[in-house]
Formats: structure tokens, sequence, C-alpha cells
């Protein structure tokens, strides 16, 4: 996810410093065309995905012009159809540069389909679910032609909807909304108002302007030189995101976010007889989906006073003998399995519409085992171990780094640091699991496995579940 900066404190371009800025980047800096705009239409379509999820938002209309911005909108179309949208493109003034047609070329390479103006539909609300504003950058001067004086009058067509409550098409301004000008914005309050403003290397003085409810910045590539030549003040892109939104999100009513999952049918006939299996087999295909920490679960205790408490822990060990993990003896968790030595884990793996809910009797790992494992972790670890007094009170987080630089200090000759007596590994034994996989309408499929002796033997039993 991106993160965000408040739009007060971010620079803002003047048309002029817009285009010395791309002078610089594609003289001495040594940038091409075709590097930016292809960082660009990444940006784009990053920024789109972080709000508009194609679940719900899926057919996307890229109208785009002759120019640089028209270049970023059909990059940005490619992306977006490798993130799950289907792309359509409206591209009536075509470019006859190796550049532009090579753009074209790719996009037909993967079937996306090119519409002219006579096809589209004269109301897009019908059809599209997103229009992305390829028109004019920032460099475009002047009263917009045919056919684009008519495309803009039927973006302003949609805002006629908002009044009528009617769903409408987002639109999505890539870099400039087509029609404002570059540095003064929306003049006469009579052009389009997009939802969604990308903004590209850094906002342009009529970004100022904009009162849509997202405005993200794109473009991870000014280098330094640059930044500080224009006293640059823009937000940090997050991890290895693309883009990063400038201000404060709208507030969202909670009641109406829902997602309507779209999974492969998870039948009796198909599952493992064994749950372990069954699991192993759903814990492989989280790992192959490079999900971030599918080992995470939600550990569920309760003590003598019947209160639950959860936490998210990391699996460290599964078997035929069950679930393992490793913490303080003395923390909260421990204290209530001492009481009740019974917990529920809970695997959720978003990325495939999954989780995995197992119930068990719980019991310490052997101390040989938990010595292993304490031993094979990151000595920083195995100092933080001895540290932590998992769940008790301390004055500031200052008091443990000062023990952990003294500990570190004292084991820097690399010797052996020795498990603390308070921290081991508990099992899991299981004696319930349930699969779930999220469907569409809320008609989840649920598989419960529960043990039951047929003839001095234990075998798991499957039933299905009312979602």
């Amino acid at each position: 996810m991106s993160s965000a900066q408040n739009s007060d404190s971010v620079s803002h371009l003047t048309q002029r410093e817009a285009a010395e800025i791309d002078e610089t980047l594609m003289g001495p800096l040594g940038f091409s065309v075709d590097q930016l705009m292809e960082l660009a239409g990444l940006s784009v379509a990053t920024s789109i995905a972080e709000v508009y999820k194609p679940s719900e938002y899926d057919r996307v209309l890229a109208i785009c012009g002759p120019g640089n911005n028209g270049g970023d909108g059909l990059v940005a179309a490619r992306h977006l159809y490798h993130f799950g949208y289907k792309p359509f493109v409206c591209y009536p003034k075509r470019t006859q540069k190796p550049l532009y047609t090579g753009l074209v070329t790719q996009l037909e390479s993967l079937s996306i389909p090119f519409l002219s103006v006579e096809d589209l539909p004269l109301d897009f609300s019908k059809d599209f679910d997103i229009i992305v504003d390829a028109m004019f950058g920032f460099s475009f001067h002047g009263t917009p032609r045919p056919p684009f004086d008519d495309l803009l009058k039927r973006l302003l067509c949609l805002h006629g909807y908002d009044q009528t409550r009617q769903k409408r098409p987002v639109i999505v301004s890539v870099d400039i909304p087509s029609g404002w000008h570059v540095e003064e914005g929306d003049i006469g309050d009579e052009g389009i108002k997009p939802d969604m403003l990308v903004s590209l290397t850094a906002p342009k003085l009529c970004a100022k302007k904009f009162s849509g409810p997202h405005h993200f910045l794109g473009g991870r590539f000014v280098p330094p030189v640059i930044a500080d030549k224009y006293k640059l003040c823009v937000p940090p892109y997050p991890g290895t995101s693309m883009c990063v939104r400038i201000g404060k999100a709208p507030s969202v009513d909670i009641s109406a976010l829902r997602e309507n999952y779209i999974s492969p049918e998870f039948l009796e006939e198909q599952v493992e007889s064994d749950p372990i299996n069954q699991f192993r087999k759903w814990f492989d295909d989280a790992i192959a989906a490079g999900l971030r920490e599918p080992n995470a679960m939600a550990l569920s205790t309760v003590g003598k006073d019947g209160k639950p408490s959860s936490r998210m822990v990391l699996l460290k060990g599964v078997d035929r003998d069950g679930f393992v993990w490793y913490t303080n003896y003395e923390s909260r968790k421990a204290c209530e399995l001492c009481e009740n030595p019974h917990a529920s884990l809970l695997f959720y793996w978003d990325g495939l519409n999954r989780q995995v809910r197992v119930e068990g009797s719980v019991e310490k790992v052997s101390d040989e085992e938990s010595e292993q494992y304490f031993h094979s972790r990151p000595r920083g670890s195995q100092i933080g171990a001895i540290v932590s007094k998992q769940s008790s009170v301390i004055p500031g987080r200052h008091v443990v780094y000062q023990q952990y630089k003294e500990l570190e200090e004292k084991f820097s000759d690399g010797s052996l640091i020795p498990k603390p007596e308070y921290w081991g590994g508990y099992r899991l034994k299981p004696e319930l699991f349930e699969f779930w996989q999220g469907q569409t309408s809320r008609l989840h499929d649920r598989l419960q496995y529960s043990p039951q002796e047929i003839n001095g033997k234990r075998v798991w039993k499957i039933n299905r579940l009312c979602p």
C-alpha cells in the first residue's frame, strides 16, 4: 500500500519547470522517452490498482492523445491488462513514430480492442467502469480540436450522474486533467472533474485545484540532482511501490466495504482425505503465490476467567503430531495455555481467498526441540528473546534497546548464546479443521474435518458446512 503526505507540503511545478525537467532527464541525465513513458504508464496502472480493484472495476477505456501523455495511457493499458483488468483503447490521432507504433503492436498482441470514436457508445456509463484520460499533457495549448472536443463533452456528461445517484465510470487523469490549464487549472469551473489524478514527476500547479478523492504521485525516477535544483518536496515512495498517495484518503463507509470473491470450486471429491495433507497443499499454494508471511497465524487462547485473547504468531513446523510455534513461557498466551491447554489457529491467505481454522489441545515441545530451533535463529533474534520479558510493563522502548546493546556486546565474540529457560515451543495437536474458500455472493465453500473411530482406527470425517 502507498503511504500519504499532506498535499500542502508537496512541491508543484510550473509549465516551464516541468518542460525543463523533461529536457534535463532526456539530455544530460541519459533517459530516453520510452524509458520515462514506461515508468509513467506503470505508475498510472499501479495507482489505479491501489483504489479500483478489478473485481469491481474491470472494464477500462483508455482515451489516448497523440503526444507523450497518450503514450503514457497506452503503456498503462498494457499493465492494466496484466493486472487483471479488461482494457479498451481509443487512439484516434495515432502518432506514426516507431515508439508509438510499437506500443500499439504490444497492445494488439494482447488482443486489447482498439475502438474508433464512432465505435464508442454515446453513454460511457453502461460499458466502462474506468475512463483513463490520457489525451493532453502539460505542454498542450489552446482549445481541444475534434475529435477530442467531443470526447471531453462526453466525459463532462458523466458528472450529471452524481446528481441522479446513478453509477458512472470513474475518471482517472494522467498528469493533467485534459482541457485544464497546466497552471491555472479548471478555468471557469467548466472542465472535467476526475476522480483520480496521477501526477508524474511532481504535481503541476493545476493540481492545487484538484478536488477529487484520490491524488497520487507516480514516476519513481527523479534523481537527487533534479530534486535539489528545483527544491522538490515530494513524498517518499513506500517499499517497492511505483506510486504514493498525496493528501488523505477519503473517508469510507465501513458498512459498504465488501469483496466479491471469485475462486475455483472447492469440492469434497477433490480434497485430501487427511487434513494435514490438505493443509500442506494449500500452504504450498500460498508459498507459490508469493504471499507475504504465509506462515502467519492468529492464535486464540482462553484463560480461567473465560475471556479469549488473540494475537499473530508464526508457524515454525507442521507434521503428523501438529502445529508448532515458539514464544516466551511467561507471556499472557503462555499463562492462559497453562490454565486452559486448548487453542485455535487461523491462517488467512488473502490473495487466494482462503482461510484454515485448526482447533486442538496444546502442549510444550521438548527442551531439545526448543534448543535446536533457538540456535537456528539469527543471533539478533536470540538476543531479543533473552531481552524481552514478553507482556510485562516497561517504562519505555529504550529499556529493551539498552539491554539488547549490552548483550550484543557481551556475545560479540561469537560465543554460544544460551537459550533462556522461559523461552520455548508449543505444539497444537489438531482435533478439528475447517478449510474455507471464498466464493461469489457469499456462498463460500466450507469443509470441516473431524476425527472419528472406525474399527478402532482414527479417521477424519469430512462435512460441508453452510456458508
